[in-house]
């Protein structure tokens, strides 16, 4: 098969699974598949604004806040973003409860609530050692993803008191608040379409379970040996971890590189 496009997952993926870090080797399969003809897509659950790490690899295409916002360069290819009197509903409510908020607009913001978990929660899927910035009036921007950092029972709290809300937790700390459903893969198409690729001409990696239907939807879905059992399970091949350059290991099989 001719595969004419790549997307990665960042956290976890591009990055090593233990120390986040970016390794040369990683650098340089981004190079050579670019130097291939290959397009290469960043898809993440990050902020725009924590990106430049990834743009530095020559990566110019870049799904993120889990799908919601998405850009060729510049250019806004996709996004979808919440309604502003929801997003004050939702920024009350937690002020009036003393629960953490986030918000990804093209920054990362917060509403200003501290406690340990929140910062180990941050500081495991974003590699931040301390709190964003914090925006009081963050609900007057178009908000492209909401987290609420939250046990179980505050997010049914949540749930109970906006119905008309979908809350996805994917992380034992986190869960994302949305108007509709927002994911990977709904991105991808538009992507794939911007580019006039064909699905089953798309390679995909990824470690998480917000993954899944990012790796289904590609004609060749690659779970990286440090994600999830349902990722792998739902997987074409399952690699070597990220940390031990499980992406040039299944290029490699595949005949990519």
């Amino acid at each position: 098969m001719s595969y004419k496009i790549v997307f990665f997952d960042v956290d976890g993926t591009l990055t090593h699974h233990e120390n986040g870090t970016i390794s040369t080797k990683t650098r340089e399969i981004v190079e050579s598949l670019k130097h291939k003809g290959l397009k290469i897509v960043a898809a993440t659950g990050r902020p725009l604004s924590l990106c430049e790490e990834i743009r530095e690899l020559g990566i110019d295409t870049l799904i993120t806040a889990n799908g919601a916002f998405t850009v060729h360069d510049e250019k806004v290819i996709h996004k979808l973003s919440m309604d502003k009197d929801v997003a004050h509903e939702v920024f009350e409510y937690a002020a009036s409860q003393n629960h953490g908020l986030s918000f990804y607009t093209k920054e990362l913001s917060m509403n200003g609530i501290k406690d340990d978990n929140i910062l180990k929660a941050l500081k495991e899927t974003l590699s931040l050692s301390d709190y964003p910035q914090i925006n009081e009036r963050i609900y007057d921007e178009d908000i492209y993803l909401m987290c609420l950092y939250a046990n179980e029972e505050t997010a049914e709290q949540y749930a109970q008191r906006f119905p008309h809300l979908l809350f996805k937790r994917w992380h034992p700390f986190i869960v994302s608040v949305l108007q509709e459903e927002i994911t990977k893969s709904v991105a991808i198409l538009k992507v794939l379409d911007y580019f006039n690729i064909h699905q089953s001409e798309a390679i995909a990696f990824g470690d998480g379970e917000n993954d899944i239907d990012m790796i289904e939807l590609a004609g060749l879905g690659i779970a990286m040996g440090n994600g999830s059992n349902k990722l792998k399970s739902a997987a074409d091949f399952v690699t070597k971890k990220s940390g031990e350059d499980g992406i040039e290991f299944a290029l490699k099989k595949f005949k990519v590189l």
